[in-house]
């Protein structure tokens, strides 16, 4: 169990504060994005916990309007970076320029890149080569950028929403296992139903422009990641994540049948740090004040379809990532000792009416036995009965049949 405080000692206003802002950012993202209630959810809780995501999809399913929606909504700086083979590391971070002043004095003077922004939009990230994609990963990681020598920080907080084009073959570069771990979510970005689509259609007729207000700025975001670092995850919680993240490491003795038979390479300690962290944000989103079950299991895959690599096994059988995943948690079996209790149903006992248990005490054990004694060294009695010729006949009857 975390020794943090628990979240229910917080005031009530901070909890009722973090739930009524995530509704305010969820119905002005609505303004400008139809549809894909879990991709929003998903990218407003990587947010607070602090992680980066990667959105994949075709073109034109609103990727990049969601991120320039999100820097209106959370009033943060806002930076877009398209990403081309010919774009150069120092394109992203920045670099030194030298500079004359009024009097003819030359001087060094670094001029920041467009990472230095509280939101990043990386497009189309796999365009860039490999060279280039290597400058994102100091700055996803460590928030901050060392150019010769010198290590700058970035402003808190910090996000970075790369989007990538799985049909496209031509001209792009595979992001490295490396780069893909820094990724707290890897999130699929479907094309929208016939209602949806109608829906964009009408919207896009009216304004192209996205019309989302600032709700929140970044010193709330910073609080609210604050306050789900206090949620209680408990024990039992806690080695579901864990065992579920190590069943996808086929070589160990203790992993799954699954991860033998259809993964090659199994996710990172990241992915477990990525999914307890991001599991905490999602309960206080749900109104609650814990870690269940359910937040595991739902948080499975963003976390960990970019970190698990399947084997010709897994293609041979028709199977996608997230249908491994599936298999996993179907494998990753909870503790059966452990007894889920509903804290915020509890029923105290009455205390003017305990519980007794049905068992005899000793006194009451001594008070049969005592009886049992004395009935069997009761008299035996006569008794007159009648036989046929009206008789009177002594008969000899034991003091059970008295009894009766």
């Amino acid at each position: 169990m975390e020794n943090k405080t628990d979240v229910k000692n917080q005031p009530n206003e901070k909890v009722k504060a973090f739930s009524l802002a995530i509704s305010k950012i969820k119905s002005e993202l609505a303004k400008d994005v139809v549809g894909q209630e879990d991709i929003v959810d998903n990218v407003i809780i990587a947010i607070i916990a602090g992680g980066n995501v990667l959105l994949e999809g075709v073109p034109g399913v609103g990727k990049t309007r969601l991120v320039r929606s999100l820097g209106r909504v959370l009033s943060l700086p806002f930076s877009r970076i398209q990403f081309t083979p010919d774009l150069m590391p120092s394109d992203v971070t920045g670099t030194n320029v030298i500079e004359k002043d009024a009097s003819g004095k030359m001087s060094t003077v670094f001029q920041r890149g467009p990472i230095f922004a509280n939101l990043v939009l990386a497009d189309e990230i796999n365009r860039a080569t490999p060279k280039t994609q290597s400058a994102m990963l100091e700055v996803m990681q460590e928030h901050k950028v060392t150019v010769a020598k010198q290590t700058y920080k970035i402003d808190e907080p910090f996000f970075v929403l790369a989007t990538q084009n799985p049909i496209e073959q031509d001209g792009t570069y595979p992001l490295p296992e490396a780069q893909m771990d820094r990724f707290m979510f890897k999130l699929v970005v479907k094309f929208p139903t016939v209602k949806e689509l109608a829906g964009i259609v009408n919207m896009t007729q009216i304004t192209l422009d996205e019309t989302a207000t600032a709700v929140i700025d970044g010193k709330t975001i910073l609080e609210m990641r604050e306050l789900s670092k206090s949620v209680p995850v408990i024990d039992d919680v806690l080695d579901y994540a864990v065992k579920l993240v190590s069943n996808t490491h086929p070589e160990l003795d203790t992993s799954s049948s699954v991860a033998k038979k259809y993964i090659k390479y199994g996710a990172s300690p990241r992915a477990a740090q990525a999914i307890i962290t991001a599991a905490k944000v999602r309960a206080l989103m749900n109104g609650k004040y814990n870690v269940s079950y359910d937040d595991i299991k739902a948080l499975a895959y963003p976390v960990l379809r970019h970190r698990i690599k399947i084997n010709y096994n897994a293609v041979n059988d028709k199977l996608s990532v997230d249908d491994v995943i599936s298999k996993l948690l179907g494998d990753n079996s909870k503790d059966k000792t452990a007894v889920k209790v509903d804290t915020d149903n509890v029923v105290p006992p009455v205390a003017d009416e305990p519980v007794i248990a049905d068992v005899p005490d000793d006194g009451e054990k001594k008070k049969k036995e005592k009886k049992i004694k004395e009935k069997k060294e009761k008299p035996v009695k006569e008794k007159k009965v009648k036989d046929k010729k009206n008789e009177e006949v002594n008969v000899t009857i034991s003091s059970t049949e008295v009894g009766q």
